[in-house]
């Protein structure tokens, strides 16, 4: 057990005391799993536009996860350039988007491509993202920022531009699979219950940057003065306490869970404790109701208490399954006795 003086509806967490089964497969940690409070509270100085998403982070609820290895970092160029040559995989971003699935958009604007941020020279108002995203021919995990970028240097930094069914595809190749909601959440938590961030309650503990966000003034200007100006390679901060890199900041990471804006009242109101949760059985986004969307957690490079404070541990976000972004990763999960195939999700 771990952690003290918790509030919110926090309780303590209550750790798996089985040793793991044997040596650490490459690159990953072990995760004791147990039983603990998932979800977020209201931390201090929450404001309406920082923190107005993390109402589907309530109310905080006991689950218990089995126990698992979790990769270490997030998979990085280096790693998923391996799995391109061993299968001859073609990421979305590099397909032609097929008519019948947007009807509205005209022929000639149906080209390779994904999303990317891109600031604009002065400061705009918050209410409408498409001030700073734009969809951008050419872009994909080889070219993150677009044509005129590559990977060169870059093989430690954390693959982007990868849509939910290319982190599936990779996870399924290295014999591993997504992570659950809850399971990402416990493992970010690292046996602490309660804290705001996944390495304690102060955002910068003795003035030491701990994860990398967004400084300066949102969009127009990151002044980098946490040591980076947008992504970061792997394992440049601090490990939580279960040795997990990365887990706040960066890029997000997509989980296997369906989103469902609803899902922690679902459970909380069946009352005990949720076992296993393997999310909703279908998605739901009300802002985007035809849109089918996975949970995506940690935050990334672009958040800040001026926009989206989702580095706080148990915020969640979201995203469409065949988009991929330049602030959006993902990390593998193995079971305890091998395999990564106990869910089986799309």
């Amino acid at each position: 057990m771990k952690s003290t003086g918790l509030m919110g509806g926090f309780q303590a967490t209550n750790e798996n005391h089985d040793p793991a089964p044997g040596p650490a497969p490459e690159g990953m940690v072990w995760i004791p799993g147990g039983e603990f409070s998932m979800g977020a509270g209201d931390p201090p100085d929450m404001d309406d536009v920082g923190m107005n998403a993390t109402k589907d982070s309530r109310p905080v609820h006991r689950v218990y996860v089995d126990s698992f290895w979790m990769d270490q970092t997030d998979v990085t160029n280096k790693q998923f350039a391996k799995f391109v040559r061993a299968t001859g995989y073609v990421t979305g971003a590099e397909r032609k988007p097929r008519g019948e699935d947007f009807p509205t958009v005209s022929p000639q604007n149906l080209v390779e491509g994904s999303v990317v941020f891109a600031p604009p020279d002065h400061p705009v108002p918050l209410n409408d993202d498409l001030q700073w995203w734009t969809y951008k021919k050419g872009a994909d995990w080889r070219h993150p920022l677009g044509p005129q970028s590559n990977l060169r240097g870059k093989e430690n930094y954390p693959v982007v531009q990868v849509a939910y069914e290319d982190a599936m595809a990779y996870a399924k190749w290295a014999g591993k699979r997504l992570p659950t909601e809850a399971e990402w959440e416990f493992a970010a938590r690292g046996g602490q219950a309660g804290k705001i961030f996944v390495w304690g309650d102060e955002f910068r503990p003795k003035g030491k940057w701990m994860a990398n966000t967004f400084q300066g003034h949102f969009p127009d200007t990151d002044r980098g003065d946490d040591g980076y100006v947008g992504i970061a390679p792997v394992a440049q901060f601090p490990t939580n306490p279960y040795g997990l890199y990365d887990m706040a900041g960066n890029v997000w990471q997509w989980t296997s869970d369906w989103y469902r804006p609803d899902y922690y009242p679902q459970l909380a109101s069946v009352g005990g404790v949720a076992h296993n949760p393997q999310g909703p059985e279908s998605s739901y986004d009300p802002s985007e109701p035809g849109q089918p969307k996975k949970v995506q957690r940690g935050g990334s490079f672009l958040c800040t208490d001026q926009y989206c404070s989702r580095y706080i541990v148990g915020t969640r976000g979201k995203g469409e399954v065949s988009t991929g972004t330049n602030h959006l990763g993902f990390r593998c999960v193995r079971d305890a006795r091998g395999g990564g195939n106990r869910l089986v999700t799309s």
